[in-house]
C-alpha cells in the first residue's frame, strides 16, 4: 500500500498523486501546470494503461486537465468524481482541448514564416478529450461509493468549486486498512452561490493543500458589491471598460452574482443599464451546468433567490458573446461596458484580445477577482509590468490595474487551520501541497508547531508506505530543464501507441502459454516488418 507525490508539491498547479493498492492503481486527479514550471515532476510509476481508477477532486485545469492526456496515451479506466464536476469536465476538457489546438495551429503557421519558430503540437487532440470524458463516473455527495473489494471512496463538498470535493479513500491489503483524505482545493468561507466546506473528522493520513497558507483574507468579509460597484462607477465616468479576466468556470458565474445585486441595487449612477458581456462560450455553458446543480451545491442565499423564481445570476443588460464575430464587435462599441472573459491568468482565449484593445487606455480598468500564479501574463500585469507582448506587439500599461481584495475561491491560512483543526483524531502524518515552494514549507512547519501534528511537504518523486508509517524515498528538488524540441505529432501517436503496447502485455501476464505465444508471433512480425 504506497502513496506517491507526482504533481503540485512545492508548487501550485499540476496536481496529481498516486497509490498502490493491492495490485490496483489510482491516481488522485492529473492536473496540468500553469505558469511557471519550478520542479520537474516524476513520471508516473506505471504506463497509463495500467492505472486502474482516477479520483478527480474538482474540474479546474490544474487537477483535470491532463485527463484526455491520460486517455491518449492508453488509459481505459474509471474517473470517479461528483456529478457536477462530471458535467463541468464534459465541457472543459473539449475546451482545453480546442485551445491548444488552435495554439498549436497559431504556432505552426508562425513556424512557417520564420525559422527561428519550432512548429507546435498539441498535448492532446478532440477525440482524447471526447475518450476521457466517456470515462468519467458520477457520484453522489456523501454516499460511500465501493471501486472493489480493496477500495471505498466518499466525496464531500469542500467548498472550492460546484461540484468540488475532498475525498475519503479507505484502502485494504493483506488484513491492513488504512484511511487517507484528499482534500482537494479547500474553499473560502462565505462565497457567493456554493456552500461552506465540508469537515472530515477521521483520517489516518492527510494530502492537504497549501495554496493560501502564508496569508489571511481577512477578519471580516469584504463588501464585494460595494466595491465592484465603485470600481465600476469611477471607471465608467473616465469612459473605460472594466475588464474582469476571469475563469469562466466558478469566478466568472460568482461576478454575475455581485452585479446583479449592483444592477438591482441601482448603484451605478448614470449608467443605469449598462451593458455586461461575458465573452466565453464555456462560461456561457458552465453557467447553465450551475443551473442544473443549484439543488446539490448552491448556498441558502442563493436558494432563497431561487426559490422566489429569482435566477441569481442573470440580470437586463447581460450578453452571451459566442461567436469570434461577436467578441470582435465588443471592442468595436465604444459604449462603457464591463467585459468579463477567461482565461482568468490571461494565458490563452479571448481575454487576450479585450486587454490588447485596453490595457494602453488610460480611462479603462483591468480587474483582476483570481489567484495569478508565478509566470503568467496575469501575473506579470498585477506584479506592475509596464508593458507586455500580445500577438507580436508591444502593449504599454496605462490602464488602472486593480484588484478585488480579498475574494477567493481558497482558504486562507486560518480557514486551512480550521479545516485541519476540525479532525478528532490525529492523523498519522499530514502531507502538504499544492503551494509554493516557501509556502508549502512553511504551512507544513506551522502544523507542527502549532498543532502538534506531524507534517511533510512532499517534493515530486517522494513515496511513502501506508502500512509501516515510513518513507520508502524522499525526492530532492529537481529543477525544470530548458525545453527539448518537441518530436513531430505522428511519432508522438507512435510512441503512445508502443507505452499502450507494453500496457497491455502486462494485462495478460497469467493467461495462457498458447494465447501468449501466439500475441508474442504477432508482435515480432510487425516488429520485423517495421524493424529499420
Amino acid at each position: 500500500m504506497k502513496l506517491m507525490f507526482i504533481g503540485a508539491d512545492h508548487e501550485v498547479t499540476g496536481s496529481c498523486h498516486y497509490i498502490e493498492c493491492a495490485g490496483k492503481h489510482l491516481l488522485v486527479d492529473y492536473g496540468m501546470e500553469q505558469g511557471t514550471n519550478v520542479y520537474e515532476n516524476s513520471e508516473l510509476p506505471v504506463e497509463p494503461p495500467l492505472i486502474d481508477y482516477v479520483l478527480l477532486t474538482h474540474a479546474h485545469v490544474d487537477h483535470s486537465g491532463l485527463l484526455p492526456l491520460l486517455y491518449a496515451r492508453g488509459f481505459r479506466g474509471k474517473i470517479y468524481a461528483t456529478e457536477a464536476s462530471c458535467d463541468l469536465c464534459s465541457i472543459m476538457l473539449r475546451d482545453c482541448a480546442h485551445i491548444q489546438m488552435a495554439e498549436a495551429e497559431w504556432q505552426s503557421r508562425k513556424a512557417k514564416r520564420s525559422a527561428s519558430v519550432q512548429a507546435a503540437e498539441p498535448l492532446y487532440k478532440m477525440e482524447d478529450a471526447d475518450g476521457a470524458i466517456k470515462c468519467l463516473v458520477p457520484c453522489p455527495y456523501k454516499k460511500e461509493i465501493r471501486v472493489d473489494e480493496n477500495i471505498t471512496i466518499r466525496f464531500f463538498d469542500v467548498g472550492h468549486l460546484l461540484g468540488s470535493a475532498s475525498i475519503e479513500v479507505w484502502l485494504k491489503e493483506d488484513g491492513q486498512e488504512r484511511k487517507i483524505v484528499f482534500s482537494g482545493d479547500i474553499g473560502n468561507k462565505n462565497q457567493p452561490l456554493i456552500k461552506d466546506p465540508h469537515y472530515t473528522e477521521e483520517a489516518d493520513y492527510v494530502v492537504m493543500e497549501s495554496t493560501y497558507g502564508d496569508r489571511l483574507h481577512g477578519t471580516e468579509r469584504p463588501d464585494y458589491v460595494a466595491e465592484l460597484a465603485e470600481i465600476i462607477q469611477t471607471t465608467f465616468n473616465r469612459g473605460g471598460n472594466v475588464v474582469i479576466p476571469s475563469f469562466a468556470v466558478g469566478r466568472t458565474q460568482e461576478m454575475l452574482y455581485f452585479i446583479r445585486q449592483i444592477k438591482e441595487k441601482k448603484l451605478i449612477q448614470g449608467f443605469p443599464d449598462f451593458p455586461v458581456y461575458v465573452d466565453s462560450p464555456l462560461a456561457v455553458e458552465a453557467t447553465g451546468i450551475f443551473h442544473k446543480n443549484e439543488e446539490d451545491c448552491f448556498d441558502e442565499e442563493a436558494m432563497e433567490l431561487v426559490r422566489k423564481g429569482i435566477n441569481p445570476i442573470t440580470f437586463p443588460g447581460l450578453n452571451l458573446s459566442i461567436t469570434s464575430d461577436e467578441s470582435k464587435a465588443i471592442n468595436f462599441d465604444m459604449t462603457p461596458k464591463v467585459i468579463l472573459s477567461a482565461s482568468g491568468m490571461c494565458e490563452a482565449g479571448r481575454i487576450r484580445h479585450h486587454l490588447k484593445h485596453n490595457l494602453w487606455r488610460p480611462e479603462s480598468t483591468i480587474l483582476f477577482v483570481g489567484y495569478q500564479a508565478v509566470g503568467t501574463l496575469g501575473r506579470a500585469i498585477i506584479d506592475g509590468a509596464k508593458e507586455v507582448r500580445l500577438f507580436g506587439e508591444t502593449i504599454e500599461i496605462r490602464a488602472d490595474i486593480c484588484k478585488l481584495a480579498g475574494i477567493s475561491g481558497h482558504a486562507d491560512r486560518n480557514g486551512l487551520l480550521e479545516w485541519i483543526g476540525a479532525f478528532k483524531s490525529r492523523p498519522k502524518m499530514v502531507f502538504v501541497v499544492h503551494g509554493e515552494d516557501s509556502v508549502a514549507e512553511g504551512f507544513a512547519q506551522t502544523l507542527i508547531d502549532e498543532c502538534d501534528l506531524d507534517a511533510y511537504a512532499p517534493y515530486s518523486g517522494t513515496r511513502y508506505d501506508l502500512i509501516s508509517g515510513t518513507f520508502d524515498y524522499e525526492a530532492s528538488p529537481v529543477r525544470v530543464a530548458p525545453k527539448k524540441k518537441p518530436v513531430s505529432d505522428v511519432f508522438a501517436r507512435l510512441l503512445a501507441a508502443g507505452q499502450r503496447l507494453m500496457g497491455v502485455i502486462k494485462k495478460n501476464e497469467g493467461v495462457s502459454n498458447k494465447d501468449l505465444a501466439k500475441f508474442a508471433d504477432q508482435i515480432n512480425s510487425l516488429s520485423d516488418k517495421w524493424d529499420r
